[in-house]
């Protein structure tokens, strides 16, 4: 929400300090040191447990080789694990805190933590090598490379008399301190500053520095001010990168301003900076004390999870995705099995392109809190940004494969997921939004609420009205929902309900494409899947009747939206210049969907589905395919409020009647997914055996059942269900259900 609170916090809470350390791990804090008031320090050590909002001291065991961590301030507090490394800082020689004499340490501590809460106790580690020397001030972070699994601790910078830009490395394993070499230019030397790890980059930011422009001085009484100078180092390489330089202008206010002993954490791929304070050295009266926030998107977001169906009806779907920490919005496209006519006499704006990017790619900075193009796409809730100021140059190229197709043999005809997966070779290609790995640092907003919608619990809403007309024996929609014992969450599915006379025959869906993609579909026709669609709505929307020729897939805009779903009932169509997106260049301006028409979504149609987020650095790459049908008219909705209850030695399986039974119901059936060496072959074709036929809407699902059920992996371990509703014309959509499991040891017999 970009809300500040002030929660309730209770228990021990300690004394407000400065220049403490400060830890995460998980739900709790971990708070060493630090000045209580001038010239007395602490070595006191507490523990927040933020899901409580509760303080506790603690109080560990002495290091059985030396003294527990003298009172200090300015020290670095590293977390790798279950241990917490202390480093260095400023301590008080003199007994009287009116008489302030400085030491500068560089001892070395190791704190063991013990799982959820309370620590074990401090020990003093036998390091080979040559110390870093005294400092306070300075930074240290814990990186692991994935392919070497030997964590190494970072120091960078720090005061000691004079500032420091020097760089040292710990191997945690060994216990052995060095001195890496590296690369290209060394930030300024600084004190007061963030350093932040996010993926292999060490991300460093203000601090004080020399107010020479050389950075010669290094005496004690040297002038220093405060910076806004950024760089990272890449921890692989051991390269320095500048970002931006200590002198660069910054006449709009697009960059946070100089600071130091301001505050910086990285947030998935995103890091956020808060307050600090600026000023010169002789001129400690007329500090000015920061109070913004700003953040950094270092790199594209990543893919979201599969687009997952949550409710279809004749001429609309409604669906859902997973959230993506850290971005702006998600952009939504289709594609149709049957072609699209390009749409003549539209004149052709370009690409769809994100306007934070500029032709170059680069580092966007912007006034407001949003990173969103500046022309009106649909179902945008999001500001605007006013203006852009492109910085870094982007050298990153992103490798994504062209769309392929999973093919199975349909044994019964039965629930059929049509799941596909495909990547693209190049982002351009698939969107027209152009690439950019370049970090993107914007000022956050935090006057103002930001929602982000999630998807409801399937029992309520099943409660509102289902479209009646629902689909059939073709490939249909369906309902697939996420079950606990006390709440069903919404998936993603699309299936067939197909009727199978006994009970231990076995049901099997497949990601088989089957569609016709050279001949339009008209409203009576009957569509080319191998099997039969009945009579469409006369309500439903002609197509033109000429056959248009697709020898590639083109994706369509549905649109941009800031929370994770949307009900999708129409696309845009592009204008038959913007068609060939290989052939546009990087620079063409921002499609502006105010000038495209708008395309409704036909019953008993296939469409394809992908789903990319978005941040200041520009559009991610996109999710695996779905594929989903709308519903032909007059066939039963799916099931809706399922509910399921554990027994001792069976589980109770219940569900609601189709909010659209579309005329009488006469027979429901539940089928569960079973293991079969079908599915060890091919782990997307799931396999079900019907376990119910009948007009209760409830059945036992036995133990005998159980014992043969599938538990599928795809993301938490579940028992999938998929129950169905039958009235004259036959089965409807299924709703599929998945019965969460937490831990679960599979044995095969």
């Amino acid at each position: 929400t970009n809300q500040w609170f002030l929660p309730a916090v209770r228990g021990d809470i300690p004394p407000g300090c400065a220049a403490h350390g400060f830890v995460c791990d998980g739900t709790r804090i971990l708070v060493f040191g630090g000045m209580v008031e001038y010239g007395r320090y602490s070595n006191d050590l507490y523990e927040l447990q933020a899901s409580r909002w509760l303080w506790k001291k603690v109080k560990p065991q002495a290091p059985s080789n030396g003294s527990p961590p003298c009172p200090r301030l300015g020290h670095s507090f590293s977390l790798y694990g279950n241990k917490c490394y202390l480093f260095g800082g400023l301590a008080n020689e003199s007994e009287d805190s009116n008489n302030n004499v400085p030491r500068y340490l560089n001892d070395f501590y190791e704190l063991e933590l013990q799982h959820g809460s309370g620590v074990v106790g401090w020990s003093i580690p036998v390091t080979k090598g040559i110390l870093p020397s005294p400092r306070e001030s300075h930074t240290a972070i814990v990186y692991c490379r994935k392919d070497v699994g030997s964590p190494k601790m970072y120091i960078f910078g720090g005061m000691c008399g004079c500032r420091l830009n020097d760089l040292w490395e710990l191997d945690i394993e060994t216990m052995t301190w060095s001195r890496p070499e590296t690369k290209g230019t060394v930030p300024l030397p600084r004190s007061l500053h963030t350093a932040n790890v996010i993926g292999n980059k060490m991300y460093v930011f203000g601090g004080w520095v020399p107010q020479s422009a050389g950075g010669e001085i290094s005496a004690p009484d040297g002038e220093w001010k405060c910076t806004g100078s950024f760089s990272y180092l890449n921890l692989d390489t051991t390269e320095w990168i500048g970002l931006i330089s200590d002198c660069q202008e910054d006449k709009s206010n697009l960059l946070p301003g100089p600071r130091a002993g301001h505050c910086a954490v990285a947030v998935g791929t995103r890091l956020y900076i808060w307050s600090g304070r600026d000023g010169y050295r002789k001129a400690w009266n007329n500090q000015v004390c920061c109070k913004d926030l700003w953040y950094l998107d270092t790199e594209r977001p990543l893919a979201p999870s599969q687009v997952q169906l949550i409710r279809a009806t004749t001429n609309s779907f409604q669906l859902k995705w997973d959230e993506v920490p850290t971005v702006e919005g998600y952009l939504l496209q289709l594609h149709a099995d049957s072609p699209v006519p390009p749409v003549a006499g539209i004149p052709g704006t370009g690409i769809p392109e994100t306007s934070v990017l500029s032709s170059q790619g680069g580092c966007s900075l912007h006034q407001s809190p949003q990173s969103l193009p500046s022309v009106p796409y649909p179902e945008m809730k999001v500001d605007h940004p006013s203006q852009t100021n492109n910085l870094i140059p982007n050298n990153v190229q992103v490798a994504l494969s062209s769309s392929s197709k999973v093919e199975g043999k349909e044994k019964v005809a039965a629930p059929e997921n049509k799941v596909t997966q495909e990547t693209m070779k190049n982002h351009t290609d698939a969107t027209g939004f152009k690439e950019s790995n370049a970090p993107s640092l914007l000022p956050v907003c935090t006057s103002s609420a930001q929602t982000s919608g999630n998807v409801g619990e399937l029992h309520d809403l099943d409660k509102q009205s289902v479209n009646p007309d629902a689909s059939v024996s073709s490939t249909v929609s369906s309902t697939q929902t996420m079950v606990t014992q006390q709440a069903v969450k919404t998936e993603s599915s699309s299936t067939n309900g197909a009727v199978v006379k006994d009970e231990t025959s076995l049901t099997t869906f497949n990601s088989k494409s089957e569609a016709a993609e050279t001949a339009y579909v008209m409203p009576s026709t009957k569509v080319n899947t191998g099997q039969t669609n009945d009579s469409h709505s006369s309500r439903a929307p002609q197509r033109p009747p000429a056959p248009v020729k697709t020898r590639d897939r083109r994706w369509y805009d549905v649109g941009i939206f800031k929370s994770n779903s949307a009900v999708v009932s129409q696309f845009y169509l592009l204008p038959e210049e913007t068609l060939n997106i290989n052939s546009k260049k990087e620079g063409a301006d921002v499609l502006d969907y105010r000038l495209l028409k708008k395309q409704d979504l036909f019953p008993g149609t296939v469409y394809r589905f992908r789903v990319a987020a978005i941040n200041g650095c520009g559009v991610g790459p996109f999710s695996k395919i779905s594929e989903f049908k709308t519903c032909i008219p007059g066939f039963p909705g799916a099931p809706s409020t399922v509910k399921i209850t554990k027994s001792v030695d069976c589980i109770h399986l219940s569900w609601e009647p189709p909010a659209s039974p579309s005329g009488n119901i006469l027979e429901y059936s539940a089928y569960l997914a079973i293991r079969s060496t079908q599915l060890q072959e091919n782990p997307s074709q799931l396999v079900f055996m019907r376990i119910y036929c009948g007009l209760k809407t409830s059945c036992i699902v036995t133990a005998a059942q159980l014992s043969n059920a599938h538990v599928d992996y795809t993301s938490r371990p579940a028992i999938v269900f998929r129950i169905s509703a039958k009235n004259e014309r036959g089965y409807g959509p299924a709703t599929q259900v998945r019965w969460l499991q937490g831990k679960v040891t599979v044995t095969h017999s």
